[in-house]
């Protein structure tokens, strides 16, 4: 083997990644805020940022150009199974106690579940072309538009935007909650109980603190540029992934499932663990189920609208497709039932067998 190149192209995917998820964040973030200035229903840009991949829909079209359909393939349902096995359990595991899940979760869970019950039977019989690539598109815009009117009902709840923490720029132009203003109001009246001079500083302080805001235009160009990173990115990964499977003599789709799977879900790892910590299993559960729909439709969807042939030996393997069916009816019941940290040792556990089964026993 070519050590020299191994270590060239991982390190450029290492790379890749890191672009990856600035490009998302950025990307995120400001399509947030266009959306407000712009006049856009807050439910609708929850519902399309809330756990969207963009980031792996950026690595699936730049597979895709590349003549790598089956890394693109393997990358989609090996991020539905580390969003569940890896994030969600992470989520479950530093929970503070037992987690308690509301109506609106145990709907996105079972949609997920019917969702991932389509793509596992559309698999197992070779269906996936272009005519069901198009219905699954069309499939997430059916989505987006029955959620936003059980939303509308009260039947369920937006999920909340958790994927957009890390921009500096962005949040001094996000609106402030009604939590935010409750507890701006708590910590004033405290204040101002305990000491009127105390009071007076902290509020000369936080109006020397307000930032102006930026323009429309500056925010546009910024998701724009977020944008252009995502597609660099993903351009960088897909090359060197598929420039690693060769020289490692290893499956697109093993490759995809495992080792870039893992890399571009990390984020989704974080956000579960600090949700989870902070108790917010809402949280974990709209974003593991927002992305995973997200991936069994729209990305499943480009892929197999491109016709793109696969050789027999980078198809899925029935046990591959049986760990993306059980871990999604594992998230269900978890849901419905209650969860407990057992459960996410498991979970974590199972996770863990499928990447050494990956490289071992399903390696072709």
């Amino acid at each position: 083997m070519d050590w020299d190149s191994i270590c060239f192209n991982t390190a450029t995917l290492i790379a890749g990644v890191f672009v990856l998820d600035y490009g998302a964040d950025k990307f995120l973030d400001h399509t947030v805020i266009v959306g407000q200035r712009l006049g856009i229903s807050p439910t609708l840009i929850a519902l399309l940022t809330a756990g969207a991949e963009y980031e792996e829909l950026a690595v699936v079209v730049a597979a895709i150009l590349q003549g790598h359909s089956p890394l693109a393939l393997g990358n989609v349902v090996g991020s539905a199974i580390s969003n569940i096995l890896g994030a969600f359990s992470l989520g479950i595991l530093f929970h503070p106690g037992h987690m308690e899940f509301d109506k609106s979760a145990k709907i996105y869970s079972a949609l997920l579940l019917f969702i991932t019950t389509l793509f596992v039977v559309l698999a197992i019989f070779n269906q996936l072309n272009k005519v069901t690539g198009g219905l699954l598109i069309a499939g997430f815009a059916v989505y987006i538009l029955s959620i936003g009117y059980a939303i509308y009902k009260g039947v369920t709840e937006a999920p909340q935007i958790s994927d957009s923490d890390s921009d500096s720029d962005s949040d001094d132009d996000l609106p402030i909650t009604s939590n935010d203003h409750a507890a701006g109001h708590n910590s004033r009246t405290s204040i101002s109980e305990n000491s009127p001079l105390l009071a007076t500083t902290a509020l000369e302080q936080g109006e020397h603190s307000v930032k102006p805001r930026r323009s429309l235009f500056y925010h546009l160009c910024q998701l724009l540029f977020g944008l252009l990173a995502l597609s660099l990115s993903g351009y960088i990964i897909a090359h060197s992934a598929g420039a690693l499977t060769q020289s490692l003599q290893l499956s697109g789709t093993v490759f995809g499932l495992t080792v870039i799977a893992f890399a571009t879900t990390l984020p989704e790892k974080f956000i579960s663990v600090l949700s989870g910590s902070r108790g917010q299993g809402g949280i974990v559960v709209a974003t593991t189920a927002g992305s995973n729909i997200f991936l069994l439709t729209i990305c499943i969807g480009v892929v197999a609208v491109t016709g793109i042939p696969v050789n027999r030996a980078d198809n899925f393997v029935l046990f591959e497709l049986a760990t993306v069916w059980v871990s999604a009816l594992g998230l269900t019941a978890i849901v419905f039932l209650g969860s407990s940290r057992i459960a996410g040792l498991v979970l974590l556990a199972a996770y863990i067998a499928f990447i050494v089964l990956e490289f071992t026993v399903y390696k072709r």
